[in-house]
């Protein structure tokens, strides 16, 4: 049997045994293994396969990325972008690989001659994309981090994409759902709607790219799968050009450090607000502590709390954060001690503060993760995105691949929301070779120079609001890993100042109520579950990795021999 075919039906056999034995359970084994949490069973086992055959962290983070591109395609992706963090031999490293604004993108680009927003033009089409990151920032990744050959690393993506692979109920739907959506402003129909539920998919274009890129990762930016995406972006109205794709560059950046409690909190730094988010969130909360104390999870009152500090820090992202390669983010003064104590001292415990009330606080602004940990102690946390799901709809002819709506991450009018219902101001706004505003949040935790938390999720706006949560759910409630990323979740944020919204499940009639009485619109969030959290936890000598109930993800701990 060829080598490939050997590689496939080991990862489809893994697969298929993980989809069984470990679906959405926690599984854990004494500190010195390796462990993954991922959103996909196929995916799950690349990453397994890499870490047994002694590839590192960052090795089977690049296999996981490349097979969700193939058995995720409402969120993994090549035509996307994202971050990744990562702690490899003792040092804390963030890629930057998020997408960018074509040359031809202009401030104004999805104003009507009203001079409104229009409804559409950022979400569907190759005019809502901008220039893909993903396969530069696996590349970087690999030059610095790598230790398996290239080639190696891509051939599970590959195989699956040539040889199909069966497609979950859940997908099938998905799927179904966005090719009514999507309709005629785009081609999704003709390469997704072939996907049934039970039956096999394969993708031979998809194969063929990807084998091109095992060849030569440039490929994708001046080679042959470049020129197919410049010709489907004039197909469709796009403006990525070949230059674009030419100019495209990752960067490293220093992530965001911070302690907390016995922590090191390690997190994204802008262009994404959620490091900034979610620090300031945990900061404020321990400064409101008075209040909390005693509270109930999940109680009434400990969801208007946190609704209390969400405003706030909803207010500061939508003034103060952007890209900082364009503006300067007042990162230090937005995490100054006595700036988060005035902040937390402005909630109101007993009632809810009104959004003209909530400006922001300085003086003068669909996606998925997974989680992994080698067995050295290295750990990536890597949250890449196409926005929603199956991003623009746009598929690249020939190539087989979707590409990203993150046009919308934009502000594309200071002040009026986006898809996700959250405002920016003119440090976000559109400008050619910009980086939008994200929220993702991959995060690590560290104690004493040791990985003790992997950690992330995808959700939009609602990533480190759900972040902020699993972190309080362990150690203010100390619940098990599992029962910590499987809970209820509630999320709250500016200009809606009286909605809480929560999971897509029911949620105690008592609390409802309760909620409502202060004032509050209790329902489920519009746009999915509250996040899809991976994550890997390393306490008192265990390792534990926990797959969110809410999605198909699976976990697996890998014992050393």
């Amino acid at each position: 049997m060829p080598l490939t075919q050997r590689l496939f039906v080991r990862y489809f056999t893994t697969a298929l045994l993980l989809a069984v034995l470990l679906p959405c359970w926690a599984v854990s084994a004494r500190a010195g293994t390796a462990a993954v949490a991922s959103p996909e069973p196929h995916a799950t086992a690349a990453a397994v396969a890499v870490l047994e055959e002694g590839g590192n962290a960052v090795d089977a983070a690049i296999a996981t990325a490349f097979v969700l591109a193939v058995t995720y395609p409402e969120a993994g992706n090549i035509g996307g972008g994202g971050f990744m963090l990562s702690y490899m031999d003792g040092s804390s490293d963030f890629l930057d690989f998020r997408e960018k604004a074509p040359a031809l993108a202009s401030r104004d680009m999805y104003l009507n001659d009203s001079g409104e927003v229009h409804p559409t033009a950022s979400l569907f089409g190759g005019k809502a994309s901008g220039v893909p990151g993903t396969v530069a920032g696996m590349r970087a990744a690999h030059e610095r981090y790598g230790s398996l050959p290239w080639k190696r690393l891509l051939q599970p993506a590959i195989d699956l994409a040539y040889r199909g692979f069966v497609v979950p109920e859940r997908l099938a739907e998905l799927a179904d759902e966005a090719a009514v959506e999507f309709g005629q402003h785009s081609n999704f129909s003709s390469w997704f709607g072939a996907m049934k539920a039970g039956e096999r998919f394969p993708q031979p274009d998809l194969a063929t790219t990807l084998m091109r890129l095992a060849q030569d990762p440039d490929d994708f930016y001046r080679g042959v799968t470049a020129k197919k995406i410049v010709r489907t972006m004039k197909a469709t109205g796009g403006l990525i050009t070949a230059a674009d794709l030419a100019r495209y560059e990752p960067v490293w950046r220093r992530p965001l450090s911070a302690q907390w409690r016995d922590y090191e909190v390690v997190t994204a730094p802008p262009p994404s607000s959620g490091g900034v988010a979610l620090l300031q969130l945990l900061h404020m909360h321990d400064l409101a502590g008075a209040h909390f104390e005693g509270l109930p999870h999940n109680s009434p009152r400990y969801v208007h709390l946190l609704a209390e500090l969400e405003k706030r820090m909803f207010a500061d992202r939508a003034e103060y954060l952007g890209d900082p390669d364009f503006v300067d983010v007042p990162v230090q003064e937005l995490l100054a001690p006595d700036y988060l104590a005035r902040r937390a001292k402005e909630i109101r415990p007993d009632s809810i503060s009104p959004a003209t009330a909530i400006e922001p606080g300085l003086e003068s602004t669909e996606t998925t993760h997974f989680s992994i940990l080698d067995g050295d102690g290295n750990a990536v946390s890597l949250t890449y995105t196409l926005n929603w799901d199956f991003g623009s709809g746009t598929v690249i002819e020939g190539a087989g691949f979707l590409m990203n709506n993150e046009m919308d991450d934009f502000s594309a009018k200071a002040g009026v929301p986006n898809a996700f219902g959250v405002v920016g101001s003119d440090r976000n706004a559109i400008a050619p070779g910009k980086r939008m505003l994200s929220s993702m949040t991959p995060t690590l935790l560290l104690r004493d120079g040791q990985v003790a938390l992997v950690v992330g999720s995808p959700g939009g706006s609602t990533i480190f609001t759900t972040v902020f949560q699993v972190l309080l759910n362990l150690e203010d409630y100390a619940m098990p890993l599992q029962e910590a990323v499987d809970v209820t979740r509630f999320h709250h944020q500016l200009p809606e100042a009286t909605l809480i919204r929560h999971d897509q499940r029911d949620i105690p009639a008592a609390n409802r109520k309760a909620l409502e009485a202060m004032g509050y619109t209790v329902e489920p969030n519009s746009w999915g579950n509250l996040g899809d959290v991976q994550a890997i936890q390393v306490r008192q000598g265990t390792v534990s990795a926990a797959a969110d109930s809410r999605g198909r993800g699976t976990a697996e701990v890998i014992a050393p021999d």
